[in-house]
């Protein structure tokens, strides 16, 4: 799989909500109501990420939860990625405040 040139993830980003380009790696961040909220997002991101055999970098802090998402073996940010963004979306919805 081909690493994504900056042209083409700057013009994945305006369908990605809440996601930037950062240090290499597709980054949000996301303030839910309650840690428990942060926790069950993460349950749910971690059982997708399972099933797509892709996994995100993801810093919990209290109620702020941070995902990363870049391809290691391919040393940067792939369709994967990207694709793995949109599902992350999916899940965390209208939980984050």
């Amino acid at each position: 799989m081909a690493v994504l040139t900056d042209e083409q993830v700057d013009a994945a980003l305006p369908d990605l909500n809440g996601w930037e380009r950062r240090d290499g790696a597709l980054r949000r961040s996301i303030k839910f109501p309650s840690f428990l909220d942060g926790i069950e997002a993460v349950r749910k991101v971690a059982a997708k990420a399972e099933e797509k055999d892709h996994h995100p970098d993801i810093d919990i802090r209290w109620r702020t939860v941070t995902f990363a998402l870049v391809t290691h073996s391919e040393g940067g940010i792939t369709e994967k990625d990207v694709a793995m963004a949109r599902e992350i979306d999916q899940i965390v919805g209208s939980a984050a405040q």
